[in-house]
């Protein structure tokens, strides 16, 4: 008899997708509260656009954050359907609750200690006194990383990834380059307004390069995959330990081995980098003179592992023509 699960795998992976993403809209909300807003540094994105109309009118960034992304995800709904947005709702929802506060806690904060921080004219303290571009690169670095976590877990802030995913579903282009097009025109807008100005601009373009260095170094970091390939005697036990303790699919390989002539059976697996260590101590446990190859791969992608995202061409099936089952690990 065995023991029953309490929590679902689905569920489990839910919740860790959910926490993760908390974290980094919290996080994106220090970088762009703390440290540029009160410097006036325009990024791209939406909240570009907020901070554009915060710095003019003074208008809070959190209700234009809200407004505008009501209005795309409305859009987004009857375009792209309810699965694609769940996610973006909730981190719209939390970092528009997020922003509200941290700008409210900002203020409060300038007013308790003007003495000891210049204040911008729309009473934020600037924390980092006349280090501008210190404030640029701490921002942006945060906002980075903070991003990095939400799209890792597959989550969304909402804003110029809507209308990237909307444009993407009709025309061929990548969502990279539709967001990075919204996003030079934004931060370059900043220019033609009443606070703008060279310095900013070119902080505004630092802060996006930054940004999106980091957002990919952390995508791939946590992305990384790697391919195993294990050549030993006890290769049934060594499969069977793999598929228990990681619940990730394995495949026997016929081999031979030259010097021997003899066959080899290899024990082929593909899983993230960060599970090295636990092949690698199941390997050992079993077969300690195993011979093992760990080799990087570029991307690995199905079931278990990324999602191919390029859409593949639609071909009429002829009449009595089946669809070739899918292929196994």
């Amino acid at each position: 008899m065995t023991t029953p699960r309490l929590f679902h795998p689905t569920v489990l992976q839910e919740v860790r997708d959910y926490s993760f993403i908390t974290l980094g809209l919290l996080m994106y909300a220090v970088g762009y509260t703390c440290f540029q807003l009160p410097y006036q540094i325009t990024g791209g994105g939406l909240a570009g656009i907020c901070a554009l109309l915060f710095y003019t009118t003074s208008l809070p960034v959190y209700i234009t954050f809200f407004t505008v992304n009501i209005i795309l995800l409305i859009m987004a709904v009857k375009v792209l359907g309810w699965k694609f947005c769940v996610k973006t709702i909730y981190g719209v929802v939390v970092l528009t609750v997020i922003l509200a506060v941290m700008q409210d806690v900002m203020i409060n904060y300038g007013a308790e200690h003007a003495n000891m921080y210049e204040i911008s004219p729309q009473h934020l303290p600037k924390l980092l006194g006349t280090q501008s571009f210190m404030a640029c690169v701490i921002g942006s670095a945060i906002e980075g990383i903070a991003l990095g976590l939400v799209f890792l877990h597959n989550g969304s802030t909402g804003g110029t990834d809507i209308i990237a995913a909307i444009v993407n579903k009709y025309r061929n282009v990548s969502l990279g380059q539709i967001i990075m097009l919204i996003d030079i025109f934004i931060i370059t807008s900043a220019l033609f307004t009443p606070i703008g100005s060279l310095e900013k601009l070119l902080y505004g373009y630092t802060t996006l390069i930054i940004a999106s260095v980091l957002l990919d170094y952390v995508n791939d970091r946590g992305r990384q995959s790697v391919q195993f390939l294990i050549f030993s005697r006890f290769h049934e036990q060594i499969a069977e330990a793999i598929t228990t303790e990681t619940s990730h699919s394995v495949t026997i390989l016929n081999g031979m081995g030259w010097y021997t002539k003899k066959d080899r059976m290899v024990v082929c697996v593909l899983a993230r980098k960060r599970e090295s260590t636990t092949i690698f101590r199941i390997i050992q446990s079993v077969d300690p003179t195993a011979f093992v190859s760990q080799s990087k791969v570029i991307g690995v992608f199905g079931e278990g592992f990324d999602r191919i995202k390029t859409k593949a061409k639609k071909t009429k099936k002829k009449e009595g023509e089946s669809l070739p089952p899918p292929a196994q690990a």
